[in-house]
């Protein structure tokens, strides 16, 4: 079995200045829940290991404020030159904020280099058109992952590859027109393509583009991301002084690539079984043998074995000379990649860490439009800026049974009090005492709820504002929406799904649904193994256990290839590399793991 981490809670937020800190009281119950045994085994940056450091600041910022109050009282008894003594008061107030670092509603400040993610984001943005690009750490206990120096160089010359190649440039003006001619390009093409589609929900289509950018990084390949769906809308352009999106309109000669299929005759999988590509040994692949002038790459839930040979080194050859690419994919790919032996040595350089690929890939990629990021930014500071812990719960029903189960309700319920995420509550018939009170004053746990249905969010709720917690500790249940059904293609619904993930990035610690996409995307983007709730199988039984820990925090590839390239045979690919490893929820499923930490 692998060795299960302690979830990373770092230091508690509050709505006080950037640049001061709070005394945030943290109960012995509230750190043995967290694994901490006492103020010492704390971590370094925990509410409770800070607490000496943060008095002694506390104590210092007081006496400043007293003397330069005092100062400002002499200034109105000794004479304000007819100013009214409210109006001293008030500047006197504005003089304190400004001293203390202003914007007193932003929980945390991070320095310039963490505002960068340790350099895996680039500069040169107006912060303005997009403030969650540099303004998400300031939200953030957890600082995440250090990305690798080989990752970050190979981002800035993707970057370069993609203002010289992207829209509007003479480069892809040309090879616009080689595609309308049908024409591959002879040789080696100036700049080669891939076009990423955009379908299905929210989860799938951020899990797409982050595979389809991988596979870009890796082929020196400009994405371009299909607009519909509200991409424009919901994220931020990642690239500067370029964008990432398909231009709109007629100019793109391949009006119907939004419906490729399967049996799309430009498929890869279908040029190979109709001899139109060949990825014999024989092939030299510098050879003259005609390549299309784009070729549509089917990895979506329902390819076939001929699609499944894109994970191949032979077939990646071939695909190499074809300059435009158009992939459409609900899954994410990334642990196949690791499959193709050409790509592992650049794979290895880029992602040291191999649990952190996504982690890496999403915090690069996925910044919240101005509009979300107001979504994102409102609710935390109503909810859960507070001090304490914040606990993150999705709950995905995938059946319609699901929408309001007493069953699922007890899995959540055992979840959670398995685990000591929450404390249990009291009897029916208990009564908490005044001692408990006090103590549910000094501690709390914030719990952010998300799912379509409110039903489960309101039972928790009311179990602890009926019952209370057995330990004594406040409980306070939030959650931000609850639009009943899935709405594809809604704007408001979409913008609210994607704020919600990333409220939920931004927790302590995080409790997901079995085979979501939604809570893939949350964990992966603030750097958390999450606990896991399996799917239920049936309408009675709940699951025991009804959670495990996560073995990572990457995304499952849902359906990925079983074929050994090398010996041409089918094969279990979750036991060819130490890292690439079948999944906790899906049991045929791939994903990345450390295998440091990962034990059989």
């Amino acid at each position: 079995m692998m060795q299960q981490r302690k979830p990373k809670v770092c230091a508690a937020e509050s709505a006080a200045a950037p640049g001061t800190e709070q005394e945030l009281p943290v109960s012995q119950a509230a750190m043995a829940r967290l694994g901490w045994p006492d103020a010492e085994g704390a971590p370094e940056h925990s509410p409770v290991a800070r607490k000496k450091k943060l008095q002694a600041a506390k104590r210092w910022s007081s006496s400043v404020n007293v003397v330069l109050v005092a100062f400002f009282m002499i200034l109105v008894f000794a004479g304000g030159g007819g100013v009214a003594p409210s109006v001293w008061f008030a500047a006197a107030k504005a003089r304190l904020q400004r001293g203390s670092g202003g914007h007193g509603s932003l929980p945390y400040e991070r320095s310039a280099p963490d505002k960068l993610l340790g350099g895996l984001l680039p500069g040169g943005f107006d912060e303005k058109s997009c403030r969650s690009r540099y303004e998400s750490s300031i939200y953030r206990r957890n600082p995440g992952r250090q990305p690798s120096p080989h990752l970050i160089a190979k981002l800035r010359k993707h970057e370069e590859l993609q203002r010289r190649c992207g829209p509007n440039t003479d480069a892809y003006t040309r090879a616009i027109q080689q595609l309308r001619a049908g024409k591959s390009v002879v040789g080696s093409p100036e700049c080669k393509y891939l076009v990423s589609i955009s379908y299905r929900g929210l989860g799938n289509r951020i899990l797409a583009a982050a595979s389809a950018f991988l596979y870009a990084l890796l082929t020196d390949r400009v994405l371009l991301v299909d607009p519909s769906n509200d991409m424009d809308s919901l994220f931020c352009e990642p690239f500067p002084g370029t964008t990432w999106l398909l231009p709109r309109g007629d100019g793109f000669p391949l009006p119907g690539y939004a419906d490729f299929s399967i049996d799309t005759p430009e498929s890869y999988g279908n040029l190979l079984k109709n001899k139109v590509l060949r990825n014999d040994d024989d092939v030299d692949p510098s050879s003259s043998q005609q390549v299309p002038a784009f070729a549509y790459v089917h990895l979506d839930h329902d390819y076939g074995d001929d699609d499944k040979m894109f994970f191949c080194a032979d077939d990646q050859r071939v695909l190499s000379r074809v300059p435009w690419l158009v992939m459409r994919t609900d899954l994410y790919t990334a642990p196949g990649l690791f499959l193709v032996e050409s790509f592992r040595e650049e794979l290895d350089a880029l992602f040291p860490e191999r649990d952190a690929v996504f982690h890496h890939l999403g915090r690069y990629l996925f910044h919240p439009t101005n509009r979300v990021w107001g979504l994102v930014t409102r609710y935390y500071r109503a909810y859960l800026s507070r001090p304490g812990t914040r606990l993150g719960v999705q709950v995905r029903a995938f059946d319609a049974w699901q929408a309001n189960s007493p069953h699922v309700l007890q899995q959540i319920t055992s979840c959670l009090w398995k685990e000591k995420l929450l404390p249990e509550v009291l009897p029916a018939a208990a009564t908490s005492s005044t001692e408990e009170h006090t103590t549910a004053l000094r501690a709390e746990t914030t719990v952010l709820m998300t799912s379509l249905r409110a039903w489960y969010s309101e039972r928790i709720r009311e179990m602890y504002w009926e019952r209370g917690a057995a330990s004594g500790e406040g409980v306070s249940v939030h959650q931000p929406s609850h639009d009943e059904h899935q709405q594809l293609g809604t704007e408001s619904h979409e913008a609210k799904a994607w704020a919600e993930m990333y409220l939920l990035s931004l927790c302590d610690a995080l409790v997901t649904s079995g085979w979501s996409t939604f809570g893939y995307v949350a964990q992966g983007l603030g750097g958390m193994n999450p606990w896991v709730m399996y799917r239920p199988l049936n309408i009675t039984e709940v699951p025991d256990p009804p959670c495990g820990r996560d073995v990572s925090m990457e995304p499952c590839f849902h359906s990925p290839p079983v074929y050994d390239c090398k010996l041409k045979r089918g094969a279990d690919t979750g036991k060819m590399l130490p890292h690439v490893r079948h999944c906790e929820d899906v049991s045929w499923g791939l994903k990345l793991v450390d295998p440091q930490t990962y034990k059989d």
